[in-house]
């Protein structure tokens, strides 16, 4: 009898029993258990009438009901209002890579046995992006990564391996006191594991490209059990996929990033009145061009409305380096200002203030878009914004934001030479401006009215961007909304690649039809 079938009889004749001694011989079996194997979990899943049943039979202590405080807290925990009302079956939070196999080996054996209606399932990090199934299921098994939470640099300090169940506070807090940095999320309670599946904006990215382009190595559990390395050398499709693949391959559990020497730097928000826009959309053309783009300078245009106070100018600038008012942004810094935070801190005060000003508890709503680096598009995307947001501004809470950010070719480069990613971004596309509408909301009664809103804005952007000679089919995955195609923007080339290593390392495609949350890779993957 393998590890792994010990570890089976020894749970459910415990289980059986009501032993405690015997429970906590098994607890031991499973922590010294080497792989799951389909054929010794099936018959535990064939005598079990619910894979939740089945899962806290070899899961001992680490799957929670509707009824335990550790599930009430997991679900609560969700950023948006919308995923917090989603409530999964069970909650599984593994505490290490085995734990994961085990659910996943599970869940896979449900998926054959019952002929593709098992068990749904959902993975989730952070739990941050906001519409509701993104990383959570009703009535089905949410896997909750938390506890996968490690945070160890290399000896030399060149690469730190982190785990998904981090936000970036966790991970800056340990790395801010060695004195060095990864490239990662720019909001502190932001997961890890969705930001660099999704691609990633760093306030590094100039410098070192996006976040899953400095991405050494990834740790995947796949639907198999098996757990696979995926680098430069070893398995290189797959490392390729997983860069902007997001949750189509496997659960990865670790990634191992690049590292480099991160002292303090400065930035901070700085607001402006909104009459100064005309000069902004000006200076942002000029500050977005590769050809003079300060790789040491990352800038978010944002421009907010409230019905109190209508619009305003509250940007974030940041500088990574310990100089104040850097040349790079002398155009916009020399305007009147309303308001400024800026100083010198370290990285992980500058993600607390970027989260404090769009804090969890409210419904909320990303959708985004791609244009060619343009003063004019700029110009009519907020005019476009102004006219939409006349028609919802009596919604309770509304706020409503519109954020501009520099996507050049001295970020796109980084992709090719890092192995490749699967974004479909490359020199062809010039110097590109990112789009990030942002609305949140207090009342469920009011979801259509502002979905419906939203998608009269991007269609009515697209067609001006098309008009303009702008338009660029890429979308950010991580800023998606559930009505959009990120996917799908990377190009024929990138989506076909996407299903040819989705198909090699998940035959059965388990992450396809058993995970519906995200974006699939084909229409019918969430049938």
């Amino acid at each position: 009898m393998g590890t792994f079938s010990r570890v089976i009889t020894s749970l459910a004749a415990a289980t059986c029993a009501l032993n405690p001694g015997a429970l906590a011989a098994a607890a031991a079996a499973q922590a010294s258990a080497v792989a799951p194997d389909a054929a010794q979990i099936s018959s535990t899943v064939k005598q079990n009438p619910t894979c939740c049943q089945a899962l806290s039979l070899l899961l001992w202590h680490k799957v929670f009901t509707p009824s335990g405080a550790q599930y009430k807290q997991s679900v609560g925990s969700y950023w948006s209002l919308q995923e917090q009302e989603v409530q999964p079956a069970c909650v599984v939070i593994p505490e290490n890579t085995l734990d994961v196999q085990i659910a996943v080996g599970v869940l896979n054996v449900a998926a054959e046995l019952l002929h593709n209606n098992g068990c749904k399932f959902a993975v989730r990090s952070g739990g941050h992006t906001p519409f509701a199934g993104a990383a959570n299921i009703q009535g089905g098994v949410t896997i909750d990564l938390s506890k996968l939470n490690q945070v160890t640099p290399s000896s030399d300090q060149t690469q730190v391996s982190i785990g998904p169940g981090n936000t970036w506070e966790d991970v800056y807090l340990k790395l801010d006191a060695l004195g060095i940095a990864i490239s990662g999320g720019r909001a502190s309670t932001v997961g890890v594991g969705g930001l660099i599946l999704g691609g990633g904006f760093s306030f590094f990215s100039p410098r070192i490209g996006l976040v899953c382009d400095n991405v050494i190595n990834f740790q995947v559990v796949l639907a198999s059990g098996a757990v696979v390395d995926a680098n430069a050398k070893t398995n290189p499709d797959l490392f390729k996929a997983l860069k902007g693949g997001t949750n189509n391959f496997g659960v990865v559990t670790r990634f191992d990033m690049r590292a480099f020497k991160q002292g303090k730097f400065w930035g901070g928000f700085i607001g402006q009145d909104i009459s100064t826009r005309f000069q902004q959309y000006q200076y942002f053309e000029a500050f977005a061009k590769s050809s003079t783009y300060d790789p040491y300078a990352a800038f978010i245009n944002s421009f907010s409305f409230t019905k109190a106070d209508g619009w305003i100018i509250a940007s974030t600038f940041t500088y990574t380096k310990p100089q104040p008012f850097p040349p790079a942004f002398k155009n916009f810094t020399d305007l009147p200002q309303t308001f400024s935070t800026a100083r010198i801190s370290n990285l992980t005060d500058f993600t607390i203030e970027i989260d404090a000003r769009n804090v969890a508890g409210s419904r909320e709503l990303f959708v985004t878009a791609t244009f060619k680096n343009s003063a004019k598009m700029q110009e009519k995307f907020f005019d476009l914004g102004n006219q939409t947001v006349q028609g919802i501004q009596d919604v309770k809470g509304l706020v409503f934001s519109l954020s501009f950010q520099p996507l050049p070719q001295i970020v796109i480069q980084y992709g090719p030479k890092n192995g490749g990613n699967s974004l479909g971004l490359d020199a062809s596309d010039g110097d590109l401006v990112n789009v990030l509408l942002t609305v949140q909301w207090m009342q469920k009664s009011d979801d259509a009215a502002i979905n419906k809103a939203a998608q009269g804005l991007f269609t009515q952007a697209e067609a001006a961007s098309k008009a303009l000679g702008t338009y660029n089919p890429y979308l950010y995955l991580n800023y998606a909304a559930d009505f959009q195609n990120p996917i799908a923007g990377y190009g024929a080339a990138s989506v076909t690649n996407l299903q040819t290593v989705s198909k090699k390392y998940d035959p059965g495609q388990l992450f396809q039809k058993q995970v519906p949350g995200g974006f699939k890779l084909q229409e019918g993957g969430q049938d």
